[in-house]
């Protein structure tokens, strides 16, 4: 009697694929430990592959790099690393050809990654390029190498590999390279990065039809052997369908992410609408096998994708993928990075349908981008509406003009906290200055105009060798002028530069401000001296404690009409004021904005005790937002109404963190209410929110038993993350904004 096997549908592929996805999650926090990062969908290595090096540093932080076994690094240096073009790309375009493939058969997409080409270089900053001479000030001003070293973060045009293929990039590098004989090391890499993935690629295709050989499903079968079929045509041609773009993008990410970790997407929906709209007119394409595939894609790669949004002219650019991306973010349930645009000119419904799916799927995704501000921000550099609209999402705060900018945004962290101790300790120890809030502003703005200094001749430094040590080979691919002039985005290759620099611990100084000014010299409550001893002392003893309340007691960053908002204003407005007064040194342009990722634990650990109550070492406020508890009723929209407040105002977005509770905005009266919210704080000025719809009692029994809600995603910061993977203090920051604020509302 023949068995009838009922064919599988898409629903269940994803159930599969999600069942893996959360296996690889464990073996990697099995692996790695906290992973208090972008959830990127890394492979595990086969165990029998891979080799492990734990890292511990100085401050307790474990870095886990992972390699292959039979790979290893052709140095050129001294010192066994690998600098400039050729080497790295060779030795990239090496590693490709080892890597081993990977074939899941329930995907429709074939690829993925398992290691990092850094992990393969034990240094990292070629030592001829010697920066001793910024290196106090930096160590001064807390800024680590202060971007020297840093790669990736802007935004590629991934359009550009779209239209030509590996084959055709092949034959632009090489027809460049011709005309180019100066620059044939920058060549040389980027053919061995182009003819390496072409190995991958076509390595792939054969696992793929050998698996299709074994396989006892047929539809299984079929499906292995259209991906082989798929991946046969890649390796030369550019894609064709839909899926083939799908696939396509889906190499692309790879390559970025295994390379230096670049992860920007920009315009996805754009890039895959004209694919859409032919298959769809052809007959070979309906929404359910689109949202499969991209849903397979958003599996392989958690990149920044933007939904929506305006063109060069200002007309409304969302279409049905905007909508399809959103439904299989949905329906695959993991970690996703998707930016919904929010503009006068935007289709409304892609809004308020992003606020549905964040109450029903309670993954943090999608977050809410404001074009309007964005554009008007961006112009006030200087650049034309036509180009300031071209910018796309790229990152956790950041944009860039897609293949055209070079930026490093994200990269640049400048502890307020840290000038603000050190103007505390310039003032106290000056015994012949009687100490006041203003002498203390005084100071703090001294110590922000020589780190600003600091920043910008570091910044010169990386643009004047970077592409000396790790040059953006991958990414160098799909930007507009790189390969035409021979000069990499770091150095030349693109038509702007405009360099970010972000502060942070802005509700840490704004309250330590309000508290001193209100505190000592209008309630006279306290004295300088005792501040100082106070500080000195982290709080010590009863007293200490008692003074550290009556600190922290006052209206805080927030509360809306408060001191500390004035100062919140004060600082974050001077901060971007003085970054834009001047340009680097050599000329390049510096954009300001406000941000601290989750580097909040980090900074915090250098900072002493601070007056707004804050224990030395504990970490500084997050982002531009008011820390936790700052207002006992109306929290969300005094919260909107306070970040809109101290928005940077030059295209960098400063992002709202919104904490929602599912039972407080339920049903359709809520998700308007929320949209409300949302529409009044781009209004107010406002560029980008953040939400997360959790339940706090959830949040506090999942903060002790993490192992217990394997499922459960929420978005840190600019990026969502599966719980179980962060550490115990950065899940206690996600509590912190969770139960304090929701307490409040």
């Amino acid at each position: 009697m023949q068995v009838t096997v009922k064919e599988l549908t898409y629903e269940e592929r994803l159930a599969a694929l999600h069942r893996t996805k959360l296996a690889h999650t464990r073996e990697k926090q099995a692996l790695y430990g906290a992973m208090d990062f972008d959830d990127w969908a890394r492979i595990p290595a086969p165990e029998d592959q891979r080799e492990v090096e734990r890292h511990v540093y100085p401050d307790g932080f474990v870095w886990v790099d992972v390699r292959l076994r039979g790979f290893y690094l052709e140095p050129n240096h001294p010192s066994g690393s690998v600098f400039g073009p050729r080497d790295c790309g060779e030795n990239f375009g090496r590693l490709l050809r080892t890597h081993p493939t990977y074939v899941d058969p329930y995907s429709s997409l074939a690829g993925g990654y398992m290691v990092d080409f850094c992990a393969y270089r034990p240094v990292h900053w070629k030592p001829e390029f010697n920066y001793d001479h910024l290196r106090p000030e930096q160590e001064k001003y807390h800024l680590g190498g202060c971007a020297i070293g840093a790669t990736h973060h802007f935004c590629q045009d991934v359009s550009i590999g779209l239209a030509l293929g590996w084959g055709g990039l092949l034959d632009k590098v090489r027809h460049y390279r011709a005309l180019n004989p100066q620059a044939d090391d920058f060549y040389a890499g980027l053919e061995a990065v182009v003819t390496g993935t072409q190995n991958l690629v076509a390595r792939t295709a054969a696992h793929a039809r050998a698996l299709a050989r074994d396989e006892q499903r047929p539809e299984l079968r079929k499906n292995l052997e259209q991906i082989a079929e798929m991946n046969d045509w890649l390796v030369e041609h550019p894609p064709r369908t839909f899926r083939e773009a799908c696939q396509w993008i889906l190499w692309e990410q790879t390559l970025g992410y295994m390379y230096n970790g670049s992860a920007a997407l920009g315009h996805f929906d754009r890039m895959l609408y004209p694919y859409y709209q032919r298959d769809v007119a052809a007959g070979i394409l309906d929404d359910e096998e689109a949202i499969f595939h991209i849903a397979c894609l958003l599996l392989r790669d958690t990149g920044y994708r933007q939904l929506g949004g305006v063109d060069a002219e200002g007309r409304d650019a969302t279409n049905p993928v905007s909508y399809l991306t959103m439904e299989a973010a949905h329906r695959l349930g993991v970690p996703a990075n998707l930016a919904v645009c929010v503009g006068r000119d935007v289709d409304p419904n892609l809004l308020h349908r992003g606020i549905e799916y964040l109450f029903e799927d309670r993954t943090g995704t999608p977050k809410f981008v404001s074009t309007d501000r964005l554009t008007e921000g961006f112009m006030r550099n200087g650049y034309p509406a036509e180009l300031a609209r071209l910018r796309a999402y790229g990152g956790c705060h950041w944009f860039g003009i897609p293949g055209r900018e070079y930026s490093l945004m994200d990269m640049v962290k400048l502890n307020l906290a840290v000038l603000l101790e050190l103007a505390l300790n310039d003032m106290f120890a000056d015994t012949a200055a009687e100490p006041s809030v203003e002498a203390l502003w005084q100071r703090f703005l001294q110590h922000l105009d020589a780190a600003l200094s600091v920043i910008r001749r570091s910044l010169d430094f990386q643009l004047e060798h970077m592409h000396e040590v790790l040059p953006e080979l991958v990414l160098d691919l799909f930007c507009h002028g790189t390969v035409e002039r021979g000069l990499d985005a770091s150095h030349g290759g693109v038509d702007y530069y405009n360099m970010c620099t972000d502060a942070s611990a802005l509700a840490t100084v704004a309250d330590s401000f309000a508290a001193l000014e209100q505190r000592i010299e209008q309630e006279q409550q306290l004295t300088w001296q005792q501040a100082a001893h106070y500080l000195k002392t982290d709080w010590a003893g009863e007293e200490g404690e008692r003074a550290r309340l009556m600190m922290q007691g006052i209206r805080r960053y927030g509360y809306g009409g408060s001191l500390a908002d004035v100062w919140a204003e004060r600082v974050a407005h001077t901060f971007g004021e003085r970054v834009k007064a001047e340009r680097t040194p050599n000329g390049f342009q510096m954009i300001p904005g406000l941000f601290s990722w989750v580097a909040a634990i980090g900074m915090g650990r250098g900072v002493g005790a601070t007056p707004n109550g804050r224990h030395a070492g504990a970490p500084i406020s997050h982002g531009p937002c008011p820390d936790p508890g700052f207002r006992k009723d109306g929290a969300p929209s005094a919260l909107a109404a306070a970040v809109a407040a101290v928005q940077p105002g030059y295209g960098n977005a400063a992002p709202l963190q919104l904490e929602i509770d599912p039972g407080s905005c339920a049903g359709s009266e809520g998700i308007n209410r929320v949209e409300e919210l949302i529409r009044t704080h781009f209004d107010l000025g406002g560029t980008e929110i953040n939400v997360n719809v959790l339940n706090a009692d959830q949040i506090l029994d999942a903060h002790q038993h993490p192992e217990r809600y394997p499922d459960l995603i929420v978005r840190v910061t600019g990026f969502s993350v599966y719980w179980s993977s962060l550490s115990r203090a950065q899940r206690q920051i996600v509590v912190d904004r969770l139960v304090v604020d929701q307490a409040c509302a």
